[in-house]
């Protein structure tokens, strides 16, 4: 019998899909791509989540920057996503420090410079509520 690790990832995510409970977190990453945008909220997938706390599935996060995408969006190497040896379990923090790497754009975590921060990780119930506003949404300078 294979191994769930000797499976390509979209026949792991499928398995896992079919076996693994999804799992809801109460983090949010809330960042900022520039300083005259609004603010984006990151929410991680259950399903993704279930299968980071689970192990054996995810390939691990760097694959994803060794990804070469053509002129047109198209991805000429995803072969690697499919052939790398999966990570472990996570906790549930890695896994969010995971995610950040995985679908942040690397200006905002990979870029320490300056006075104001790029993002942050919080709870849901510290984000407001009212989305009337969500389009206003910035970080707040922390003196």
């Amino acid at each position: 019998m294979t191994s769930l690790a000797e499976l390509p990832l979209w026949q792991r995510l499928e398995v896992a899909r079919q076996y693994l409970k999804p799992v809801q977190s109460d983090y949010r990453v809330v960042f900022e791509t520039d300083l005259d945008g609004s603010a984006c909220i990151l929410v991680p997938d259950p399903n993704w989540l279930a299968c980071a706390l689970y192990g054996g599935i995810l390939p691990p996060v760097e694959v994803y920057h060794d990804l070469d995408i053509d002129e047109n969006g198209r991805v000429l190497n995803g072969h690697i996503l499919h052939e790398t040896a999966p990570v472990g379990p996570m906790t549930e923090e890695e896994a969010i420090e995971y995610l950040i790497k995985k679908d942040v754009p690397a200006h905002v975590w990979q870029d320490n410079r300056g006075n104001r921060p790029k993002f942050v990780i919080c709870h849901k119930t510290q984000l407001p509520q009212d989305r009337e506003f969500r389009n206003a949404w910035a970080l707040k300078e922390v003196s």
